[in-house]
């Protein structure tokens, strides 16, 4: 339907150019002729005026596309009458009249007006921008329009296609053309529209805006609904832009059919009624925006936020009690709120008496009294539409009641005379006071030092209108409300702000524009000022800010999982990997745990690990002290049964000395078990290894020279000969070699590379294990490899002495005391490898308690049990004889031997 309208005015606007030029060739005619005119209606003021300035305002709202009796094209009539457009054509007017009154202002120069009405159509649009150019009477097309004065530049045309289509038509011949509503962002494009310029930010700001906005209140799903026209369109485009920068989701985006169309309507509904965002954007007129609320009523759709553009935000059109319950609540943006004094009083000065021929004024008086004037045949109230059952309606009625005249316009109530919320009203005055400050400028030849070089001064009347476009360059405009203006290289506003408001019901019952903050914008910097303290309406069932998600927000202790095909905005909640957490709630990413810390059993936050080391104060730790402290206080019980008995034969028997030496040892053993239990701290951990090995070193060295002394005992009485004699010294230098020897590479080891604390996560992630790094394997190996080097000779020259005839078994004693250490050592090392943390550590102190516990009950308690139960045993007598060792009849014990050689003069093998 829109296309075929387009053709039809097309085709009728170069029928009419065709059928000049024949007319201008055709020699048998003297003069050319119009064979149609377009059907235009307005007001012009151009008589006793130096120039003309036009206006394009939306008086009607649609157009009736018709054709004559032969199908030719006819240019349209215009139905529906706007109360809105008819005030902003009067602003207009006042405003002119206002300028000429002035005399700071063109001074010497009076400025007269052509305005027709645009029917907010582009067909009607495109018919009066030619007239604009050419004009409609009966001579050659001139450009100086119909009126006969220079036309300067134009105001309009009251939407953006509607400018668009203008433009691109003026723009040919550089005509000035400064828009007060449209807000399309290709308008801004200087390429295609070379002479627009505009007092109203672009869409690209407003759509800024709706980001910024809706970023604000949280919401990251949101539908969008445009007109399908420029406007709605481009304005939706550039929203979709900066919804992506922003990382928000548009849920969908559909659009409301110019001309009514149940298919394209109904798609539009189905998209806000099967989604799941409550928040749309409504980038439309009010005109347009119509018919889709009364399909919103229709279906019943509440519980939906709208966010308005602001060509509808403050339409009277829209803002009707009866549809608060389904549009209350909108959020819009509108363009600063003026008072512009003595437009109330020139509104009011209308009436149809004053000139008949006035068929706009007739109109309105008919439309907004609902009666007919007398004689006059203009229809009050057509309309002409299709409703919401696919039928076409047509109304051309004349009201049976007749205009008396006597009307009062103080009693209407309607768009017209409503002066509360000047806002485009106000745009309007200051596109033509931009237009008369630029003429003004021309006027006075007020060029800049540049251009002064480049261009020579234009006079009014008689200028080229492009000569005009280098005065809006730097054109500073201040207002009657303090505002200032300027335009920037695309015609755009500078700087300004927008009135951020929201529908809520008055006392009396009526919607009203509450203001809760603004948007102010400069060339770079842009700032939403919504304070705290503003009160807001919803319209939800619970009267909350609702929520606009395609997901609900992810918990912490998940993260966002990316749904293939979809918005970034539709995700999966995927729970954080063990030692990953998510603190914030909608977080994209988990966040690895330190290394002390691991997550919560939600995974929303870090908490410290379980230290694990074997405590002190645990029952393991506990019992393993005890048995230390206990095994400690036995040997102690065992030295002093050795020093109160030391003068009797069983202590005296086989080195006194070294049986001290054992038993000093067991104590530093035993008690060096509790620097394993506790918190490893450096120093525990470079002293007890090294006090371990030290203290078997000690232990077995002597043993080792007792096992020497029963070896060497064998050997006389196996081969019942005198040895070689030993000193007694000889067996405390073999102690202090092999003591010294390793406190030697033990101090090395302390000195080159000493155990240090380690904290071990690689068994347990949820646990820190406080372990000792054992520092260097070698030196470690080395210091123990000694101990089992001695732990060998010690078992091997016991092992052969083990036959040894004594009343106490010594030598089997020591063999198997040494059984019983290599038992639990080799025991020890699978265990050891097999076991983790603290319980690591509690065998190894096992180990060391058993081979200790082992040591002191095979050496020490069978002589303890004789010392002390068995007395009478405790003679040199049951000991071990005095027998001449010449006598080799008689076989040695290791007693005897002991007993006999202290008290000789011969060589001996052992001495105590």
């Amino acid at each position: 339907m829109v296309s075929r309208k387009r053709c039809l005015v097309l085709g009728f606007t170069v029928f009419l150019w065709v059928e000049l030029y024949v007319e201008m060739k055709n020699p048998n005619e003297p003069e050319c002729r119009l064979l149609r005119k377009f059907n235009l209606t307005g007001y012009v003021e151009a008589k006793n005026h130096s120039v003309v300035i036009g206006g394009l305002f939306p008086i009607h709202s649609r157009t009736i596309p018709t054709e004559d009796s032969d199908g030719e094209p006819v240019s349209a009539m215009c139905e529906g009458f706007n109360f809105r457009g008819f005030r902003w054509m009067k602003t207009m007017i006042h405003t002119i009249k206002e300028i000429n009154e002035r005399t700071d202002i063109l001074p010497n120069h009076t400025l007269g007006y052509q305005i027709f009405d645009s029917c907010f159509s582009i067909s009607k649009t495109m018919e009066t921008s030619l007239a604009f150019l050419t004009g409609q009477e009966e001579f050659k097309p001139n450009f100086r329009n119909s009126t006969g004065k220079y036309l300067v530049g134009i105001i309009g045309s009251g939407g953006s296609s509607l400018s668009v289509a203008a433009s691109r038509i003026l723009g040919l011949y550089y005509l000035p053309q400064v828009g007060y509503t449209s807000s399309c962002p290709i308008l801004s494009d200087k390429f295609q529209f070379p002479s627009y310029l505009r007092v109203i930010p672009s869409d690209k700001i407003q759509s800024e805006a709706m980001v910024n906005l809706i970023k604000h209140f949280g919401w990251v799903w949101v539908g969008a609904i445009a007109a399908d026209d420029d406007y709605g369109k481009y304005g939706v485009k550039s929203f979709r832009e900066k919804m992506e920068t922003a990382n928000l989701c548009v849920a969908f985006s559909e659009t409301i059919p110019k001309v009514y169309s149940n298919e394209k309507m109904q798609k539009a509904v189905n998209a806000i009624k099967s989604s799941t965002a409550r928040v749309v954007v409504l980038f439309t007129t009010d005109i347009d925006l119509s018919p889709f609320v009364l399909e919103m009523i229709h279906h019943n759709i509440t519980d939906r936020t709208w966010i308005a553009s602001e060509a509808w935000i403050t339409s009277a059109l829209i803002a009707k009690p009866e549809y608060f319950p389904y549009f209350g609540g909108s959020i819009g943006f509108a363009v600063p709120r003026a008072v512009i004094p003595g437009l109330k009083e020139f509104l009011y000065d209308i009436h149809p008496s004053k000139d008949p021929n006035d068929t706009l004024t007739i109109e309105f008086w008919q439309t907004a009294f609902n009666c007919t004037w007398p004689n006059s045949s203009v229809p009050y109230n057509v309309d002409h539409r299709v409703n919401m059952t696919g039928k076409e309606d047509r109304l051309y009625a004349m009201s049976d009641q007749l205009c008396t005249g006597e009307e009062r316009l103080e009693d209407l109530k309607n768009t017209y005379l409503d002066i509360s919320q000047l806002r485009t009203t106000n745009n309007v005055k200051l596109a033509v006071y931009a237009m008369a400050y630029a003429l003004d400028r021309l006027s006075r030849c007020d060029l800049d030092e540049q251009d002064k070089k480049e261009k020579q001064c234009s006079h009014m009347p008689d200028f080229e209108p492009r000569e005009l476009m280098t005065y809006f360059k730097n054109l500073e405009l201040a207002t009657h409300d303090g505002r200032k203006i300027n335009f920037d290289t695309n015609g755009d506003p500078k700087s300004g702000y927008y009135d951020i408001l929201n529908w809520q019901i008055d006392n009396a019952g009526e919607i009203a524009f509450v203001k809760i903050g603004e948007y102010k914008f400069q060339e770079t910097n842009f700032e939403l000022v919504i304070p705290k303290n503003s009160t807001l309406y919803w319209n939800t069932e619970s009267s909350r800010l609702p929520d606009s998600v395609c997901t609900k927000l992810c918990s912490p202790g998940t993260r966002k999982g990316i749904r293939q095909g979809q918005p970034i905005c539709c995700f999966d909640c995927i729970p954080c990997p063990d030692g990953y957490v998510s603190e914030k709630p909608g977080q994209r990413e988990c966040d690895p745990c330190g290394e002390d810390d691991w997550s919560n059993a939600q995974k929303s936050k870090c908490v410290p690990k379980e230290v694990e080391f074997l405590a002190y104060e645990e029952a393991l730790g506990f019992t393993l002290v005890i048995l230390s402290i206990f095994g400690a206080l036995v040997v102690l019980a065992v030295i002093v049964v050795y020093v109160i008995h030391r003068h009797t034969p069983l202590v005296k028997a086989n080195d006194r000395e070294l049986s001290f030496l054992i038993q000093m040892s067991l104590i530093i053993t035993l008690l060096s078990s509790m620097l394993f239990i506790g918190k490893p701290l450096n120093w525990s951990c470079m002293a007890r290894q090294t006090t371990l090995a030290l203290g078997f070193c000690l232990c077995l060295s002597s043993i080792l020279g007792k096992t020497i002394s029963l070896f060497f005992a064998y050997r006389i009485s196996v081969s019942k000969t005198r040895l070689i004699s030993m000193h007694p010294v000889i067996r405390k230098l073999i102690v202090l070699t092999c003591v010294l020897g390793e406190i030697g590479v033990c101090s090395a080891y302390l000195v080159l590379e000493p155990p240090r604390v380690y904290k071990n996560i690689e068994p347990q992630n949820v646990k820190i294990i406080f372990e000792c790094n054992e520092g260097s394997i070698e030196f470690l190996c080395s210091i123990f490899g000694f101990d089992v080097l001695l732990a060998l000779l010690c078992f091997l020259t016991t092992f052969v002495a083990r036959q040894l005839p004594d009343n106490y078994y010594e030598g089997k004693c020591i063999t198997f005391g040494m059984l019983v250490f290599f038992i639990v050592w080799i025991s020890f090392v699978p265990a050891y490898l097999s076991t983790k943390g603290k319980f690591k550590v509690a065998v190894e102190i096992f180990a060391i308690l058993a081979s200790s516990y082992g040591l002191l009950g095979c050496i020490f308690l069978p002589k303890c049990f004789i010392i002390l139960l068995r007395p009478k045993r405790n003679t040199e007598e049951t000991v071990g004889g005095r027998v001449p060792t010449i006598d080799r009849s008689i076989q040695l014990t290791s007693a005897s031997v002991s007993s006999e050689l202290n008290n000789t003069t011969v060589s001996t093998v052992l001495d105590d």
